[in-house]
């Protein structure tokens, strides 16, 4: 059955994401995997959706509903994507994890190291703690990662390492735990 992919920005309140799950059912959809949070004050997320494409409008109608539902300032920002099949991803999958003091850049330098070897980033995810003892922020990253097919992790890990000191972070690359989802399963 075809995938949609349903991509949600709006006012946070409760019941939302009851509310865009019965969205979802009354559509004749399955809702599959998601990533939802609260980020700035937004509920923002995405949502993989197995619907038939003669029933997307249906979704989209009933999404409009939950927006029209409760007090919603600034409305639900809603787009839906179909989802396309993706060829075999080939590489090795990693799992990076990453921590230091916050400061600006630290995204960018990391990201551009993987940029050029051409590692693609499957799941993304920062935050920023304090630091126990001094209250200090502290900056998290955790990643997906897949490698091209050849790229030796060794070959990643060198060169995340070599601005580690540089960008004053403590760096872990290890296996990723794969199940039926992908990374990380599902």
């Amino acid at each position: 059955m075809p995938s949609v992919i349903l991509s949600v920005i709006g006012s946070d309140r409760p019941g939302l994401t009851e509310a865009l799950a019965g969205a979802v059912l009354s559509a004749g959809g399955n809702w599959l995997e998601s990533h939802l949070s609260r980020l700035g004050g937004l509920y923002v997320g995405s949502v993989l959706v197995e619907l038939e494409a003669d029933r997307i409008d249906g979704l989209r109608d009933a999404v409009r509903a939950v927006d029209s539902q409760g007090d919603l300032q600034g409305g639900l920002e809603v787009r839906i994507a179909a989802a396309v099949d993706a060829a075999d991803a080939g590489g090795e999958a990693l799992s990076l994890s990453l921590v230091g003091q916050d400061r600006p850049g630290i995204v960018r330098q990391v990201t551009s190291v993987l940029s050029t070897l051409e590692v693609n980033i499957e799941a993304f995810d920062t935050r920023i703690t304090a630091e126990p003892h001094s209250g200090a922020p502290l900056f998290h990253m955790d990643a997906s990662l897949r490698l091209p097919p050849g790229l030796p992790a060794a070959e990643v890990a060198a060169a995340l390492e070599a601005i580690s000191a540089e960008i004053m972070v403590d760096l872990a690359l290890t296996p990723a735990a794969e199940g039926p989802g992908g990374p990380g399963g599902r």
